[in-house]
């Protein structure tokens, strides 16, 4: 039987961030001071500083969702700008990370646990800003999630978006961390439950780490389009720590906006 993803991610993750994953790692005082003086910046692929045009001109007073992106990274960043921020995360202890860099640094966040495809708890028109690092490769389908952020978003609203290129599942795991080599070895769209036998993925990466699920280039930008959004914004990046950083984008970046209903 297959496990939930909400429930195996929820504690996976969970476990990364003990695990000290560097995504789960809290910026420190200073970048937040930094942040308060008008010095800050936030990635949403890689380590690639988002264009701060992608952004509205004007932060202070905006209402952010950061959408699964815990950690205590960009929702205290975003928070010490003025922003006022919400934090949504599928991970209890991503959102004790945000939770800590409030107290210590004294900001005003809230955070909500919850699966992305399910904003319900959000009124629609609450934000200005949704905000989504690379996270919805944990997620098996993407058609909810965007429909979520766009009735979450007030018109002219934005949604900042990261994602995996697809192609990155292509090639043979093993082989790829054992050798460096891109061996193609997996039929698109990918996923750890259908594609890597159950004793291949406690081998390589332990039976309790997050599951994952590939999403092809029109799930991930014809669905955002299908949702309502216009797209005036994309970036790619290598990805940081595999193989195919030389032969190709491991990431891409989407700027979404929620354009007002046509009189």
């Amino acid at each position: 039987m297959n496990p939930d993803p909400v429930a195996h991610n929820r504690a996976a993750w969970d476990r990364q961030v003990d695990e000290g994953n560097e995504w789960s790692r809290p910026v420190s005082s200073e970048t937040i001071a930094r942040a308060r003086a008008g010095d800050w910046s936030v990635v949403l692929i890689g380590y690639r500083p988002v264009d701060r045009s992608w952004f509205p001109p004007d932060l202070a007073d905006a209402d952010v969702l950061c959408l699964a992106s815990g950690g205590g990274q960009q929702g205290p960043t975003l928070a010490a700008v003025g922003a006022r921020v919400t934090v949504f995360d599928n991970s209890p202890r991503q959102l004790e990370q945000d939770e800590m860099v409030a107290r210590r640094d004294g900001l005003q966040l809230r955070t909500v646990l919850g699966d992305m495809r399910d904003l319900s708890v959000f009124a629609d028109s609450s934000f200005d800003v949704v905000f989504n690092p690379v996270s919805n490769l944990f997620v098996p389908e993407l058609a909810p999630v965007w429909r979520e952020c766009f009735r979450v978003l007030r018109p002219d609203g934005v949604l900042l978006c990261g994602f995996l290129n697809p192609d990155v599942y292509l090639f043979d795991h093993e082989v790829m961390e054992k050798r460096g080599e891109l061996v193609v070895s997996h039929r698109l769209p990918y996923s750890d439950l259908t594609h890597v036998p159950a004793e291949t993925r406690e081998r390589l990466w332990g039976a309790d780490a997050p599951l994952e699920y590939s999403h092809t280039l029109a799930r991930q930008i014809g669905g955002q389009l299908a949702a309502g959004f216009v797209i005036d914004g994309f970036d790619e990046a290598p990805h940081q720590s595999d193989a195919t950083a030389g032969w190709l984008p491991g990431y891409f970046a989407t700027r979404a906006v929620k354009a007002r209903p046509r009189r």
